[in-house]
């Protein structure tokens, strides 16, 4: 007998499940804290809690995360420098400081502008290499020729030996500078990414498991696990795709909306007779636009371990993930004596990071580059938490908040916070960790608010369920202004939404918010057995699927009978004529089919690939295509086998 191990790893909780090939069956599952900053902790725990004799004829091991997600949204990626080859229009701001404009580039033909000037290059890269943790290049249309960037690419990573991501290698797609936004987010994601890969490598072969290993992408589709690493901005929205294909698989409806609650945040996305809803557009994750094929979904900073504070008697909820007090208590020994004689701040002094329930600890991150207040602050923030007040004490001198917020975002150091996962713990809805913390907060944040504990719980989980309602809505009623709808969900009019698709619901204490919603909204709401791992079961259901797309267009339009260009993912290729192009380009696609095919451990009959071919021509046109569009696209699905 064959089994399955699906995995996926979020912002709180590290999942995996047991899955018989012959059947589907879920013969076991497991749930263990995600570990920072090192997952190989968590992801041993989680696997130590399966049956050994089912993972001793594990054939295939499929994983899913939202770590990369987790890291945009929180501003919490590491340093990448970004090169931009040619002259590429601006049309916003770009996520980094570390930005070079060097000379070259090609035109729409593929052909030089500009010669490269490498040697530019090669001194920012020297001069910012100790600040970064990778580079990202783009060259102004490096889809029709990737010379300069590939030139660029190598050299960088000779001198400095770091990482350097091509953004040809990304998107095919025209649009310069969603183009090099989507390879400056892929080289920010690359360490995380090779860490948590390489974590789940090390811990299965120790164990002595021979299994092909896949990891899901962002289209619900599965990658051999050298592509996830070469490209784990595919990767980014993999766990709320995870818990699409995972809800469908569990609830047995084919067409559904699926709501995903965890730790940092809440996904909404669809699935209409067995197939994702993709966008038309890139992936768009923490206001950037990439060029990323991806599901199309409406994600909110809101989730179990979004931290709950308050000012001038007002409710704030997230954006940033904290450690839950119930959380928190169980792993510090003596952290509930701590919370316990921390002392109320003043409410002047409020704000995100001064909060009677607020603490810091070490992450385990080693420091990078510090001013002289980070470093202060950092040194008194050990293994332990600990509070304003004592890191006042420490550092001798008043504390600004914006330095703890730095900390934050380098990744140095994690907040410890009031949560919802906290308010359920209080009301009794949820109660896997210690209870006493939990209460303890909401009595010293109900005090700022004028509230009993109960009441403000009860108006923290309104809040989540009132979230949850109109992502869900924004992400149904496209092209409706947010505020319309916020105004019916607020009881401004006597009107309630009611949806025509059932609502599957995964996550760990979803069940908790049932009552909540239909407050706001009518609907079928599906909570299936094993919603708590409904993302690990959906890495194994993902199918292998491979887009390539080719373009074909005459050298010149002076003579569009000869000279015929390709362009093809990587390659710039020329022919004489239409035909020997149009031959060329079609088993070209099917050989980068094949190739992805053999990584996912697919091949021969489980895969069928098929070719569509659009031309454009004007009317009257004797020549070939002025242009050929090939989209060569395969589909793998893995035979069960008892």
């Amino acid at each position: 007998m064959h089994y399955s191990l699906g995995i996926d790893a979020g912002g709180t909780y590290t999942d995996a499940v047991l899955v018989k090939d012959s059947d589907g069956e879920i013969v076991d599952l497991n749930k263990a804290l995600t570990t920072y900053p090192d997952p190989l902790s968590g992801i041993k725990n989680v696997i130590d809690g399966l049956n050994p004799e089912y993972l001793e004829n594990v054939k295939l091991v499929s994983v899913s995360t939202t770590l990369s997600t987790n890291t945009i949204l929180e501003g919490t990626g590491f340093p990448v420098a970004l090169i931009l080859i040619g002259d590429h229009p601006l049309e916003k701001e770009l996520p980094t400081g570390h930005v070079l404009f060097a000379s070259g580039g090609h035109n729409h033909n593929g052909e030089e502008v500009s010669p490269l000037d490498l040697e530019v290059i090669e001194e920012f890269a020297l001069r910012v290499m100790d600040k970064v943790s990778a580079f990202a290049v783009s060259s102004y249309f490096s889809t029709r020729n990737p010379e300069h960037e590939l030139k660029a690419r190598d050299s960088i990573l000779k001198l400095t030996g770091l990482p350097a991501v091509c953004g040809h290698e990304l998107s095919q797609e025209l649009g310069a500078y969603e183009r090099a936004v989507t390879a400056f987010l892929n080289a920010q994601l690359i360490p995380i990414t090779r860490q948590f890969v390489q974590s789940i490598i090390a811990d299965i072969r120790k164990r002595g498991i021979n299994a092909q290993l896949l990891m899901l992408k962002c289209d619900g589709s599965v990658v051999g696990i050298k592509d996830a690493l070469q490209k784990p901005i595919e990767t980014i929205f993999s766990g709320p795709a995870a818990s699409l294909v995972g809800a469908s698989y569990l609830s047995g409806l084919k067409t559904c909306a699926v709501v995903d609650v965890g730790g940092t945040s809440t996904d909404i996305s669809s699935i209409c007779m067995g197939v994702p809803d993709l966008s038309d557009e890139g992936a768009v994750v923490g206001g950037w636009k990439t060029r990323v094929r991806a599901i199309r979904m409406e994600t909110t900073a809101t989730g179990g371990d979004s931290h709950v504070w308050t000012v001038d008697r007002e409710l704030f909820l997230g954006p940033r993930r904290v450690v839950p007090l119930a959380v928190a208590a169980a792993q510090y020994p003596d952290f509930l004596n701590s919370l316990k004689r921390v002392p109320m701040p003043s409410r002047e002094d409020l704000c995100e990071n001064i909060q009677p329930t607020k603490f810091f600890v070490r992450s385990g991150y080693p420091a990078g580059e510090l001013s002289k207040a980070e470093a202060e602050v950092l040194g008194a923030i050990g293994e332990e938490p600990v509070s304003i007040p004592e890191i006042k004490v420490l550092i001798r001198k008043d504390l600004h908040p914006q330095t703890l917020d730095s900390l934050i975002k380098k990744r140095l150091v994690q907040a410890i916070g009031f949560t919802p996962t906290d308010a359920l713990h209080v009301l009794g809805d949820y109660t896997a960790w210690n209870e006493e913390a939990s209460r303890i907060g909401a009595e010293r944040l109900a005090r700022l608010m004028r509230m009993s504990p109960g009441e403000f719980c009860t108006a923290v989980k309104k809040r989540v369920a009132r979230n949850m309602s109109l992502h869900l809505l924004s992400y149904i009623l496209q092209g409706v202004p947010c505020t319309a709808v916020e105004k019916i969900l607020d009881g401004n009019y006597p009107a309630k939404f009611k949806l025509g698709i059932p609502v599957v619901f995964l996550g760990g204490p979803v069940r908790a918010y049932r009552e909540e919603l239909k407050e706001f909204i009518y609907a079928e709401i599906l909570v299936p057995e094993h919603a708590e791992v409904g993302n690990a079961v959906g890495a194994l259901a993902g199918k292998g699927i491979k887009r390539v797309e080719i373009l074909i267009r005459p050298a010149s339009l002076m003579s569009p009978d000869k000279d015929f260009l390709v362009f093809a993912p990587g390659s710039r290729l020329r022919f004489d004529v239409y035909v020997e192009a149009l031959n060329a380009a079609t088993e070209l696609g099917k050989k980068l089919v094949e190739d992805y095919m053999k990584d996912c451990g697919l091949s021969g009959n489980q895969v069928k690939i098929s070719i569509e071919k659009k031309t454009i021509s004007p009317d009257g046109w004797k020549y070939p295509p002025m242009e050929t569009n090939l989209l060569v696209m395969g589909v793998g699905m893995r035979e069960l086998s008892p």
